[in-house]
């Protein structure tokens, strides 16, 4: 490439400052763009939001027990990670309540003590009926529940909205109240 004899050397440093400039400006601008037209391929993506939590068989009527899935929105890299508890109480043969593992105080993993048949908080003293209502401690509601759904003999739960304060699955109406969001 030859340089035309007329050009100084101020006006090559300008257009190679101009070229410099407008590379960085489309690296920084790739994520911003990104990041502005996810939600259009995070529809585009949605697909059946419900996990299975394994068969019924594996919840006995009365009891509690902790459950595992896969998160739905998992990357390649996110490994162990990507797998999520929750606990399942089987009321009777065709009503369960799924609760997220979660405290609703601070969301320290809630334990269950089928002695005392309570969910406790081993952070800051959060405990929970049975039922997943507040028994006593700093959290201000009960816990979060997952909606499920029985298929096939299966046990299916929606995990693609967590259940948190503020979210619509949080508004569900417990005990003839709304809880706080």
């Amino acid at each position: 490439m030859t340089v035309p004899d007329n050009l100084s050397r101020r006006a090559m440093l300008m257009k190679l400052g101009i070229f410099l400039n407008t590379v960085i400006a489309a690296v920084l601008a790739v994520p911003v763009v990104g990041y502005l037209f996810s939600p259009i391929a995070r529809a585009r993506k949605a697909g059946d939001s419900w996990l299975p939590l394994g068969s019924l068989e594996e919840y006995p009527a009365g009891e509690t027990r902790l459950a595992t899935f896969r998160n739905s929105d998992v990357r390649p890299w996110d490994g162990k990670t990507a797998d999520s508890a929750c606990w399942v109480r089987r009321i009777d043969e065709q009503t369960f309540q799924v609760f997220a593992i979660n405290c609703a105080h601070l969301g320290c993993p809630v334990r269950w003590f089928p002695q005392s048949r309570l969910f406790m908080c081993p952070c800051h003293g959060g405990v929970y009926y049975e039922d997943g209502a507040r028994a006593s401690g700093p959290p201000e509601r009960g816990l979060f529940e997952y909606a499920y759904k029985i298929a096939g003999g299966k046990l299916l739960i929606n995990a693609t909205e967590l259940p948190t304060p503020g979210s619509p699955s949080a508004l569900v109406n417990i005990g003839g109240k709304i809880p706080c969001a």
